[in-house]
């Protein structure tokens, strides 16, 4: 048997007083309900039975715990240990630990394994000898123990005047339109659900602040240091869910978001197995030399493994040349290898089909001049000589022609999911002004010597030197066209040699895609995030 005994603060429910009270001891208030009709709860000295009793405020209340643990006993099990002397323990606590015994959890907790290590705690009375905070089982990080009774009334009192300082790690959903805020909202007993927290207005006095530090490429997930004023049970939890960003993987204060990740991004939900919250910083004043205590604890792998999976974004490659510079050789080559390709030229034959877009806008707005009829295609020898003869009504026809390109592309690169590169061959790639957009990363040049070129287009498409000379001039020159290009694949040789410039191509993209992995562990191992 345990007694608790308190002052009502304010008017109330005797059950809801006693589940706020104990809330950090994991005691639902279904138990504690059971408690008092079995008559283990006095108002004033006297002995009451309804679980609904009215408290004015003021009144003497006791609660006996006839299901307490008041003497844990001693389990095997490992610690983590970054800091030990005579009076103090500082500890690296695992995800899906929890700290100390409860009606719910009476044995295999932190506590257990403290006594195994440290005998000395069981001259420390209670449920929780040692213990001066807590942490949630699915949350890791720092926690320090007490390893005497004076020193547990010393920390416990430092942490009650708001004396030590927690920073932790959190991963959000999103990114918060600030990127540095500061939460005050009270927290207290959600009504509706017995085992959350919630906002409410009867809630105690609860202060969390946040920095964003980083924010995925696809802005689904953000990872802020969070800074708490006060301890309250699951604060972090509750104030950013409050703010329209639960921790990622927390399915009791983000269930919505766990189910969107359950359809649409199941390896994240996986990564994401708990909720992605780590005590990553710690400062008190030690109780017995007055030493300042600091420390910092990197999160476990399966925290920072996430930013480095988000980061994994398709690499988008646009493919440009010259006409007659290979560009499809190329993409033919990255076809063979099963890379994603797509290009600009077959998606325009297709917009010039019958019943497509581009066809309902010429035969719309030049009757039978470039459609003849509803079943047939857009006469491009037409079209090409309304070009070549006014470059107002070419610049016309590229005005309407490019959005519905880049719908097409935006589409192919939607359609990639867990791709990590794919190809675009884009000839008007930077006439359009696509390339330093969103829409494509970065561009591979195709080169070609011209006299190769120009026999090329002769014999295959039947050009002759004006009509060479007429599609030139529409694109950049080569030198500017490949200069803007990160890397340039030889087309002048043969196709082999074509081939193995393509291998050497994916090589070097593939070193840029884990160089890119490898500069943002590097940038989280400086901050001591990973």
């Amino acid at each position: 048997m345990s007694h608790t005994t308190a002052i009502a603060a304010a008017p109330g429910r005797l059950d809801q007083f006693w589940a706020e009270t104990l809330s950090q001891q994991s005691i639902t208030r279904a138990k504690i309900q059971e408690w008092i009709k079995a008559g283990h709860a006095t108002v004033d000295s006297a002995v009451i039975y309804k679980p609904s009793h009215k408290l004015r405020g003021g009144e003497s209340l006791e609660l006996t715990m006839p299901e307490g643990c008041a003497a844990p006993e001693a389990e095997e099990g490992g610690l983590v240990v970054l800091y030990l002397d005579e009076d103090v323990a500082v500890l690296d606590k695992p995800f899906g630990l929890t700290v100390h015994p409860a009606p719910s959890c009476p044995e295999g907790t932190l506590v257990n394994r403290l006594l195994h290590h440290f005998p000395q705690l069981k001259n420390i009375d209670g449920e929780r000898p040692g213990i001066v905070h807590r942490i949630d089982k699915d949350t890791s990080g720092l926690l320090a123990v007490a390893l005497n009774e004076p020193v547990r009334l010393k920390l416990s009192a430092a942490f009650a005047e708001r004396e030590v300082k927690k920073t932790y790690l959190a991963l959000l959903h999103g990114r918060p339109a600030k990127d540095e805020a500061v939460i005050d909202a009270p927290v207290g007993r959600d009504s509706g659900h017995k085992t959350r927290m919630g906002v409410v207005p009867s809630g105690r006095e609860a202060v969390s602040s946040y920095r964003i530090v980083w924010t995925s490429p696809d802005k689904r997930v953000s990872l802020a240091e969070v800074d708490i004023a006060t301890g309250r049970t699951h604060q972090i939890r509750v104030h950013m869910a409050h703010v329209g960003h639960p921790l990622l993987g927390d399915a009791l204060y983000g269930p919505h978001k766990v189910n969107m990740l359950r359809r649409e991004d199941p390896m994240l939900l996986k990564l994401a197995s708990r909720q992605m919250l780590h005590a990553w910083k710690l400062s008190f004043t030690h109780p017995v030399s007055g030493e300042m205590m600091d420390f910092t604890c990197k999160p476990p792998r399966d925290f920072w493994r996430i930013p480095l999976h988000l980061s994994r974004k398709l690499q988008r490659v646009g493919v440009l040349g010259l006409p007659g510079s290979g560009k499809s050789t190329v993409l033919d080559a990255l076809a063979e290898r099963k890379w994603a390709t797509w290009s600009a030229d077959r998606c325009v034959a297709e917009l010039y089909q019958p019943g497509a877009d581009c066809w309902h806008m010429l035969s719309s707005r030049y009757g039978e001049r470039f459609v003849p009829d509803a079943e047939s295609p857009v006469n491009k020898a037409a079209l090409l000589e309304a070009m070549r003869t006014s470059e107002s009504f070419r610049r016309e026809l590229m005005d309407v022609l490019y959005p519905m390109v880049l719908h097409k592309l935006r589409a192919f690169w939607e359609a990639q999911g867990e791709a990590r590169a794919a190809f675009a061959e884009i000839p008007m790639l930077l006439e359009a002004g696509w390339l330093g957009s969103d829409v494509v990363d970065l561009a591979v040049g195709v080169s070609c010597p011209g006299e190769l070129r120009h026999k090329r287009l002769a014999e295959k498409r039947g050009w002759d030197e004006a009509t060479i000379a007429l599609f030139d001039a529409w694109q950049w020159p080569e030198d500017k066209k490949l200069g803007a290009c990160r890397h340039i694949v030889d087309n002048s040789g043969s196709i082999d040699q074509t081939r193995a410039g393509v291998d050497e191509l994916l090589t070097k993209l593939r070193c840029e895609r884990a160089g890119e992995i490898w500069k943002l562990l590097a940038w989280m191992r400086s901050k001591d995030y990973a």
